[in-house]
């Protein structure tokens, strides 16, 4: 499992890992547990380019279907296709195997730290 601490995080519930100009995007634990069972996520094709605070796609579950929100302006280089046989994952790690897509760019919303996201949900990660 990642280091919750080491990651950033967005009002939208997405969670971003640097590492130099490529950020890896997932959503925490807080949201799948909102979003209920995942069962469909609809993702950005690599070679994509996302607006930072725009939708780039959809996470479908059994309660609802939720945006997926772009923390980074930039061009997808990468989408976990793994989630394509088994979304699920998304619910039994969203902080490691159930990862999302990597973006590289610079250009983010306004990002929180672990603590600040903690409280902004309440206590939740």
């Amino acid at each position: 499992m990642t280091d919750l601490n080491s990651l950033s995080y967005t009002e939208e519930h997405e969670w971003i890992e640097r590492s130099g100009d490529v950020a890896t995007v997932g959503i925490t634990d807080y949201a799948a547990d909102k979003l209920g069972d995942v069962v469909f996520v609809d993702l950005p094709a690599v070679g994509d380019t996302v607006t930072a605070g725009d939708v780039c796609g959809e996470i479908e579950s059994t309660k609802s279907v939720g945006e997926l929100y772009a923390p980074v302006t930039g061009e997808v280089v990468e989408v976990n296709t793994a989630l394509d046989d088994d979304p699920s994952v998304i619910n039994s790690d969203a902080f490691g195997d159930g990862w999302l897509l990597k973006i590289r760019g610079t250009e983010s919303v306004a990002l929180l730290d672990r603590a600040g996201y903690e409280a902004f949900t309440g206590g939740a990660a």
